[in-house]
């Protein structure tokens, strides 16, 4: 048989859909520090129950400016510093607390090329569930040869059954999830809060950013004049927070000591220059403050393949 030159061959069937990502790591370089943000997972943020101090209209407007849609996937980011003479992770993510959607942090960072025993130190911008839920494997240490940290106003408040009696019903999980989590490393001995803006590690410096909780901290890391700090719960959703900065969530502990800390440390990284390490920006949430008249634009870092090299 001849074939015509308008000849078609039988399609094939249909490939199936994957509906998975890559391992969620990527690394950047801040001067000789190596840091690898790392995904737990994302989940479905509910902005109209959980934002305040700001109009549905104004919620409304900020989220159609960046083509969202209510609810909102936020992720959940940690950092993992590679001093070179340390490996300090900055935050945990959920672990099993936020189930299915997350919980990945672990896999991630070993497919990152890490494994759980290597970590020194883990540091905790603040014992929110999202933050603190990942340094827990069912009653055991995830991070068994690591100390971890946060700050003592922070401890104080979230290890304390009296916070807990004087505290919204909402928040009761909140205390019970920082304690069962933070339980094994206590036992070990391997807890060590700390107080006031110190030196945790050669360059790597703690910030308090109080608001969002009572002990909420940053960590600026610094190496061969570059900086980034990793900032905690500054902005839940960047859409809104960036263009309306007064806005705050339902879980901060102290809306208006929330809001200056959101905008001393925005004016302050667009001041410097600093990288942000950013929990709840889309993943990798690395990138930088721009500030426009009295709002702020966030810059994402640009995508390099081989950092370092």
């Amino acid at each position: 048989m001849t074939l015509g030159s308008g000849f078609m061959p039988a399609a094939q069937a249909a490939a199936p859909q994957v509906r998975t990502q890559g391992p969620g790591f990527h690394r950047i370089m801040v001067g000789d520090f190596e840091i690898t943000a790392l995904l737990d997972g994302t989940h479905a943020f509910p902005v109209d129950a959980v934002v305040e101090g700001a109009t549905k209209a104004t919620i409304q407007r900020d989220l159609d400016s960046d083509f969202l849609r209510a609810p909102v996937q936020g992720s959940i980011n940690a950092f993992l510093v590679n001093t070179g003479e340390k490996l300090v992770l900055i935050d945990s993510g959920a672990g099993v607390l936020y189930g299915d959607c997350c919980g990945h942090l672990l896999a991630n960072l070993r497919a990152a090329g890490y494994q759980p025993e290597q970590v020194d130190e883990v540091l905790l911008t603040h014992l929110h569930k999202d933050h603190v839920g990942g340094v827990d494997a069912a009653g055991k240490m995830a991070f068994p040869n690591a100390i971890v940290r946060a700050s003592q106003a922070e401890a104080d408040y979230w290890l304390s059954p009296a916070s807990k009696a004087r505290a919204p019903d909402f928040l009761g999980t909140f205390f019970d999830a920082a304690a069962a989590s933070v339980a094994p490393y206590m036992a070990a001995g391997k807890f060590r809060p700390f107080s006031g803006d110190m030196e945790l590690e050669a360059g790597i410096q703690a910030m308090a950013l109080p608001g969002h909780t009572p002990g909420h901290t940053g960590y600026l890391v610094r190496s061969q004049g570059e900086g980034m700090l990793v900032w905690g719960d500054i902005v839940h959703v960047a859409a809104i927070q960036m263009r309306t900065p007064e806005a705050t969530v339902k879980y901060d502990s102290n809306a208006a000591s929330a809001q200056r800390s959101r905008r001393a440390v925005m004016d302050m990284l667009a001041a410097n220059h600093y990288l942000v390490g950013a929990a709840h920006i889309a993943f990798p949430g690395l990138g930088h403050i721009r500030k426009a008249g009295g709002r702020y634009e966030w810059v994402p870092v640009n995508y390099v393949a081989e950092p370092g090299k």
